[in-house]
């Protein structure tokens, strides 16, 4: 019976008390037909009828109509559940993401900025219910996707995103990324808005101070989550292109991070700051964002049960009718 569920199970315990009514019909048998005195039965010791011999065929329909009336108190039945979603709490994020020339540093591999790439894409896409939007900045910034539920799009912007000087101007103006997610999100309707800042440097560009971008963000009611990326020490950052081939040359510098600035912008709109010295831990990071910022959601659920009891209420009925109409017929009266 695949997926069948009974509804009061508690009666199988019944199915107990079948081997006494087998033992009360064995005991009870001999008073149940007719007796007859005689001095010897040596005539008829040979002369027992078929019939007799099947006159226990009434005990195992009875058994077999109480079983199935058992079977129909327990209330088979089967069930087909669907659910309705909605989200009641969506959430609108959005990335601003350091693509200065240092993201191409290799303390992370194979660089910083592939590294995130990797991680924000596993971000994203577990995201289900949640509109995400990329800003992209170094010396400036640009809008790279605006906030939107295409996860595809939103994908395949991350996916593309490389440093290009020819774009923006080289450095870290962490003001003005900043400022600029702040744009797409201040008119969200979304009951909570976020923004992931991401830097591995100090801010040294742009116009806008960090701090009074920080003071917007909490005016909208934006928590901002700041990550500083780089390992402790050194790291091989590029410091010039060869002239033969155009490839980046790399030697060990220290590395700074202002990670004053990027708590204090995460404690300003009460978001929290993390630091990712290694592949592994910028993954930890993405991870407890994604546990912190939760979506509610409203599930309904639909049950729709298909009782299967009224074939064995069937079946013994037949059964016990059956039994009545050879007991008062064919098992009548024989020796």
């Amino acid at each position: 019976m695949t997926n069948v569920t009974f509804l009061h199970p508690e009666f199988f315990w019944l199915f107990l008390a079948l081997p006494l009514a087998i033992a009360w019909y064995f005991f009870k048998r001999k008073e149940q037909t007719a007796t007859l005195k005689i001095s010897s039965i040596r005539p008829f010791q040979n002369s027992g009828t078929l019939l007799a011999k099947l006159r226990p065929l009434l005990l195992v329909m009875r058994l077999l109509a109480l079983s199935a009336i058992i079977v129909a108190l327990a209330r088979p039945r089967s069930v087909d559940v669907s659910a309705k979603s909605r989200v009641t709490k969506g959430i609108d994020i959005v990335m601003a993401i350091d693509v200065s020339g240092s993201m191409l540093a290799r303390d992370l591999k194979p660089n910083r900025l592939e590294a995130l790439k990797r991680v924000a894409s596993k971000f994203i896409e577990d995201r289900i219910n949640d509109r995400i939007g990329l800003v992209v900045y170094a010396g400036e910034s640009y809008t790279r996707t605006p906030v939107t539920s295409d996860k595809a799009m939103v994908q395949q912007s991350l996916n593309t995103i490389e440093y290009d000087d020819t774009v923006l101007a080289d450095g870290t103006g962490i003001g003005v990324g900043l400022a600029t997610a702040i744009n797409r999100l201040k008119d969200s309707k979304a009951k909570s808005r976020i923004i992931i800042l991401l830097t591995d440097g100090v801010n040294n560009a742009g116009t806008i101070d960090p701090r009074m971008a920080a003071d917007i963000a909490k005016e909208y009611g934006i928590k901002v989550y700041t990550i500083g990326i780089g390992t402790n020490g050194t790291a091989p950052f590029p410091y010039a292109k060869d002239p033969r081939n155009g490839q980046f040359l790399f030697r060990n510098m220290p590395v700074e991070i202002d990670e004053n600035l990027m708590k204090e912008i995460a404690k300003t709109t009460e978001g929290k700051y993390f630091r990712a010295t290694s592949n592994k831990k910028l993954e930890e990071i993405y991870t407890e964002i994604n546990k912190l910022e939760t979506t509610e959601v409203e599930e309904k659920k639909y049950f729709n049960y298909d009782e299967k009891f009224k074939p064995y209420v069937l079946f013994a009925l037949i059964l016990l009718g059956l039994e009545m109409l050879l007991k008062n017929t064919v098992f009548r009266g024989f020796l």
